[in-house]
C-alpha cells in the first residue's frame, strides 16, 4: 500500500454496499475507489487488503 494522502471522508460520502455513512475509502488499481462502511468494511476487509492500492481507514471516528 501507498502512502498517499487522500481526502477525509465527510457525511456525503456513501457505502458503496448499503448506504451507510463511509468511513472507509479504498483506491484501486484502476483510479477507481470504494466506499465502505464501517461494518462492509470489516466484513471484506480480507479481499480488500489483497486489491487496493491504498486504503483510507476512518472508523477511529465512530468510537
Amino acid at each position: 500500500m501507498s502512502t498517499t494522502v487522500m481526502e477525509a471522508l465527510n457525511a456525503s460520502d456513501r457505502c458503496d454496499r448499503c448506504g451507510a455513512q463511509a468511513y472507509v475509502r479504498a483506491m484501486l488499481p484502476g483510479g477507481g475507489e470504494l466506499l465502505f462502511c464501517g461494518h462492509h468494511a470489516r466484513a471484506h476487509s480480507d479481499k480488500l487488503k489483497q486489491v487496493a492500492l491504498d486504503i483510507h481507514d476512518e472508523t477511529t471516528r465512530l468510537r
